[in-house]
């Protein structure tokens, strides 16, 4: 689909990840299927193309839901976006089958991504990063819009976009321990790929992993295997990693239907959900990665060398340059013991901060409303409640844990919540066609796409 001057979208979606991909997906199916040929949409990405959690595609790395939980299945099993469809296409249908494994790679399952979104293409513009939102009124509170600004690293000057909807999914931030900043020696899991393939692995006697969840078991495990020469030290605050739980009762947390269970449940339902369910998702690993790393542990101990060291019940305090060789500071046991562990790099797999769209919506922050905890409530079909003065809609793909459940903003649950956003955008456009018949053109104020 061209990208029409002056035109106002149905939806502008900001941020390009597997989110707004199936959202992508569930539109174009919208207009191919007849049901609603004209509904229109622009997705904006700041990175220069597609690209999902590239540096943790570990060789080997395995997601951990099945591939039926792909883009479409769950929303329209015959969709020809499918993995299914993807691996037919790939050629690689029946050894697949063979393998006789529900859980992909995760450097096929990025494959698959990549392929979904080279098919929808034309309504994503990469290299873009939308900079500010503001409300843009009409002749009367239907033809309102928003107007998004978007910069670029080729043009120098902003563009203009406006849109009767936006939909956020600009991605989690990267935590890092207190006291603690990035360097080339000090790194979070996001960019590990990356800077590991900068570094001479030669040069790497000794490193540090700190964390307790999947990305930090796999990346020690990685280090061990990759650096036979090296010292691997994974600190972990707790005695040793927590399996995740993926029994089959326990995976039903993940069902679509669970997020109305969480969303029109009591406080104390919601309360119990999270102390139940948090070992389904949260600072949890496979039990397959666990094994793997105690077997390499105790082939140490059997052969009578020490490479793998796991701290447990510690916590960084600190991580400063000495020299050549970075020192991190850490607490041990129940006493806090205060020890010092010298390195030639630091891996943080320390998670990451949530989706926080204020400081992108600008002024239109204040048209949202917000609970008792100061959280934008959010209607069922993820978009923000707002005061009725606005009647534009601003849906979000992430950051809804504390309306919809842990579920809402997972992979899991990825094909169903775009379908619901779709197809209230969709809802939307009836009711705006209804109210304003006639098409309204956008202000005139610079470039367009």
């Amino acid at each position: 689909m061209s990208h029409r001057e002056h035109e106002i979208y149905d939806v502008v979606g900001i941020g390009f990840g597997p989110s707004n991909l199936s959202l992508a997906i569930a539109l174009q199916e919208y207009r191919t299927s007849g049901l609603d040929k004209e509904v229109s949409a622009l997705f904006l990405e700041r990175q220069s193309s597609f690209g999902w959690h590239r540096d943790m595609l570990l060789p080997s790395a395995t997601m951990q839901i099945s591939f039926l939980k792909d883009l479409v299945t769950f929303r329209n099993p015959t969709s020809s976006f499918s993995f299914i469809a993807f691996l037919h296409a790939s050629g690689r249908l029946p050894q697949f089958v063979n393998n006789q494994d529900f859980f992909p790679t995760r450097e096929e399952f990025h494959q698959y991504l990549e392929w979904a979104q080279a098919r929808v293409a034309d309504d994503v513009v990469y290299g873009s990063e939308v900079t500010s939102i503001r409300l843009v009124r009409g002749d009367a509170p239907e033809t309102d819009r928003l107007r998004l600004q978007v910069a670029d690293g080729a043009r120098q000057a902003g563009r203009g976009v406006e849109a009767r909807n936006v939909v956020v999914s600009t991605g989690l931030v990267p935590s890092m321990p207190e006291g603690t900043e990035r360097d080339e020696r000090v790194w979070h899991s996001s960019e590990f790929l990356e800077k590991y393939r900068r570094t001479d692995p030669s040069r790497l006697r000794r490193v540090t992993v700190v964390g307790a969840g999947q990305s930090a078991a796999e990346i020690t495990r990685f280090l061990y295997d990759e650096l036979p020469h090296a010292e691997v030290y994974s600190v972990i605050p707790s005695y040793g990693y927590s399996v995740a739980d993926d029994t089959p009762f326990a995976n039903q947390v993940f069902d679509p239907g669970a997020v109305d269970d969480y969303y029109f449940g009591t406080e104390r339902t919601r309360e119990a959900f999270w102390r139940y369910h948090r070992n389904t998702n949260y600072s949890v690993v496979d039990d397959e990665v666990i094994r793997d790393l105690y077997r390499r542990a105790y082939g140490d101990d059997v052969r009578g060398v020490e490479r793998l060291h796991f701290l447990s019940l510690t916590r960084v305090t600190g991580v400063k340059r000495v020299g050549a060789e970075t020192r991190v500071s850490l607490q041990v046991g129940p006493d806090a013991e205060v020890r010092e562990l010298d390195c030639d790099a630091v891996v943080c797999a320390t998670g990451y901060s949530g989706m926080e769209p204020t400081g992108l919506l600008g002024d239109l922050d204040r048209y949202c409303v917000r609970d008792a905890a100061g959280r934008y409530r959010v209607e069922r079909d993820y978009s923000v409640v707002t005061d009725p003065e606005l009647r534009c809609g601003i849906y979000l793909q992430g950051g809804t844990e504390h309306s919809h459940g842990l579920t809402s903003s997972l992979l899991s649950n990825i094909a169903v919540r775009s379908g619901e956003i779709a197809d209230s955008i969709v809802a939307r456009r009836a009711e705006w066609n209804a109210a304003c018949p006639i098409s309204v053109p956008a202000e005139v104020g610079g470039d367009l796409y």
